[in-house]
């Protein structure tokens, strides 16, 4: 594990809500300190240099990087958990990846090679294709930014402008690390996310090597090497010898993107790009060193544009045999049906006609012979089947069948995340509000409307769903409805308790604010001051009595406080912002803002069943997609477009899936 300094005289001793327990490391831009927050939880945490504090630009390249590390699904990435840009000491907080720098695994350990290898390629490759899908290029991807944690390779300092030169000035350029450079880097080229790929292919070379593949005695040589020197990828299996190899192109225009790297290594075609679940099925690769490594079925490559599984797709794993069992058998995508077809290799012969027997040595004639080898066979093929059942997970009626047991129970196989179950049926179950405008609104024939609705199918799409179904659930009866499997996921506005339900997302971080009739004269907190505000049952209440003194107007229901409102009863309705613009929208003959008062922040999360973590991560990226692509905006302009307020449009830092 990486050695942490203790602290030294200067040093603060706490950021934010981290105390500080040492140093990781110090570079250019700012030192890096290891944290631990009261819930126990461990951050790498940057702190910007003191000599650049007040520098407006090193300020402004310190935003973006914070900007692009929470754009980045957290695919084989460390996650951002806490930041602070404008405060005397701004720092960035992200995840604590405990383990190794591949430089160092390397140096101390020999070249990677196998199926370790192969999960080291899948993994970076992942994350690459995540960072890509954020819009950034990382322009300094090598070895030393990748570490070897439990659950696999993470990729970090991704989004990172080399602010530094030599001379310790400001610079507007990315340099990047000069073995690792590609030639258009050297060329004074345009660089992108194909930067990204080259230098990708010579750290996977490294690992595979032992060797810096483009080291020389001078940047010179360094420098003549890359662009002169072809790297020997011979050393390597395929398909990860073709894959590198295309990397390591000379020419940006003839190296596969990070998509298609990530396909290729998955045994996928690589036409269309790379969906959630495809990110989804990399991370769970890399991370899984307890399993045989298997690439997938093509089908979790997904036909449409971005990365999308067309209509009627889904992502379907193809199953491996631990090789202790060497099972001559192809296994089939889906659960046998009650009366299985077994695939050719094991099909037991028909006692009407006798298997020829053997060139070499003709087994002799005996009585009862064929009826103990038509038993032998079906001995094995029992337990043939039970150990398949086992590796598949297969519905336990067939189990209990070949046992003799048969329960002849018809119910569903069980699942263990969501993203397993749509892979299986194609079907998924969604709970949502029913009587929220704007959000989740339940319509007279049985259907659903509102930016809830809308984000639960693109996010079911995503995850290779073709058939939807969405059911009311009360706010009371989301953790019974998810843990009893009535529902496959919720979306809804929760206080976060992380005791019963697990949390992906949020796809939108709310904001306590207050609603006021546009051109009434309250244009900010100040000027409610003895107003009238209606008070239903909501925490919101509360937190503007904290800011200036109203009179209370009790109410039972929002419906209540928007007539009261329009009536002119009450002078201001407190709540969340998109709860009430929500209200606010479907009203045609009045106008209405909101303040921007932002009291406190409420996380809009879906919940998934205690312990999907695989379907977590998979939603994680689908949300931070849906915002880097601006269809978060579309949707937040499409709903609540008619009421003046400015909704949060950056993509909210993620739930941690574990």
């Amino acid at each position: 594990m990486p050695q942490i300094a203790p602290l030294v005289a200067g040093d603060p001793d706490q950021l934010g809500s981290f105390r500080l327990t040492g140093r990781i490391g110090e570079g250019g831009q700012g030192i890096v300190y290891l944290g631990v927050n009261e819930q126990g939880e461990r951050a790498a945490i940057k702190l910007l240099h003191v000599k650049f504090t007040g520098d407006t630009i090193a300020r402004s390249r310190f935003g973006r990087e914070l900007r692009a590390a929470q754009r980045v699904a957290s695919f084989c990435t460390a996650r951002v958990m806490e930041a602070d840009l404008d405060g005397n000491t701004p720092y960035i907080a992200s995840e604590y990846i405990d383990g190794l720098s591949l430089r160092d695994v390397v140096e101390t350990e020999g070249p990677i090679t196998g199926t370790p290898l192969d999960r080291l390629a899948i993994g970076t490759a992942t994350a690459l294709t995540a960072i890509h899908h954020a819009s950034i290029v990382h322009r300094d991807f090598k070895p030393d930014n990748v570490l070897i944690a439990a659950d696999g390779p993470r990729v970090v300092d991704f989004g990172i402008a080399r602010i530094v030169d030599s001379t310790g000035t400001i610079t507007s350029r990315a340099i990047g690390t000069p073995a690792y450079m590609a030639p258009e880097q050297i060329a004074g080229d345009e660089v992108g996310p194909f930067t990204d790929v080259f230098a990708w292919g010579a750290t996977i070379a490294f690992a595979a090597t032992g060797e810096t593949v483009f080291e020389g005695k001078s940047i010179a040589v360094v420098l003549n090497r890359i662009l002169n020197h072809e790297v020997d990828v011979s050393s390597m299996p395929e398909p990860l010898r073709g894959v590198v190899a295309s990397a390591l192109s000379k020419d940006a225009k003839s190296r596969p993107t990070a998509d298609q790297l990530l396909l290729r290594l998955l045994g996928q075609p690589d036409s269309a790009g790379a969906s959630a679940a495809v990110l989804s099925k990399g991370a769970e690769v890399a991370g899984d060193d307890t399993t045989p490594f298997g690439r997938v079925n093509a089908g979790m490559a997904g036909g449409g544009p971005a990365g999308r599984p067309e209509t009627g797709a889904r992502p379907v794993p193809q199953q491996t045999v631990p090789p202790a069992a060497q099972l001559p058998i192809q296994f089939p995508a889906q659960p046998l049906a009650a009366s299985p077809v077994l695939p050719a290799e094991l099909s037991v012969p028909s006692p009407d006609v006798p298997a020829p027997p053997p060139e070499a040595a003709p087994a002799p004639k005996r009585t009862g012979g064929r009826r103990r080898a038509v038993i032998v066979l079906a001995v094995a093929l029992v337990g043939v089947l039970l150990l398949v059942a086992l590796v598949n997970n297969w519905p336990q009626r067939i189990v209990d069948s070949l046992a003799g047991g048969a329960s002849g129970s018809q119910g569903p196989p069980g699942y263990t995340s969501v993203v397993d179950r749509v892979a299986s049926t194609g079907a998924i179950t969604i709970g949502i509000r029913g009587d929220l405008p704007g959000i989740g609104l339940e319509r007279g024939d049985g259907t659903f409307e509102g930016l809830d609705a809308e984000l639960g199918r693109r996010i079911a799409t995503a995850l290779g769903a073709r058939q939807i179904d969405f059911v009311f659930v009360s706010r009371g009866k989301r953790a019974e409805a998810l843990a009893e499997e009535q529902v496959d996921m919720v979306l809804a506005s929760y206080s976060i308790d992380k005791s019963e339900v697990q949390f992906a997302g949020p796809y939108y971080v709310a904001h306590h604010d207050v609603l006021v009739r546009q051109g009434g004269g309250i244009d900010s907190m100040d000027d409610l001051r003895g107003k009238r505000l209606c008070a239903p049952d909501n925490s919101s209440v509360g937190m503007v009595q904290e800011r200036v003194d109203v009179k209370l107007v009790s109410a039972s229901n929002y419906a209540i406080c928007m007539d009261r409102l329009k009536s002119g009863q009450v002078d201001a309705v407190p709540g969340e912002d998109l709860l009430l613009a929500g209200f606010a929208q479907r009203e045609k003959n009045f106008r209405f803002k909101l303040l921007g008062a932002r009291l406190d922040n409420t996380r809009w999360a879906v919940g998934l069943k205690l312990g999907d973590a695989k379907t977590c991560t998979a939603i994680n990226g689908i949300i931070a997609d849906l915002y880097q692509k601006g269809t978060m905006a579309q949707l937040l302009g499409k709903y609540f477009g008619r009421v003046e307020f400015t909704p949060e449009s950056k993509a909210p830092a993620m739930e941690d899936c574990r």
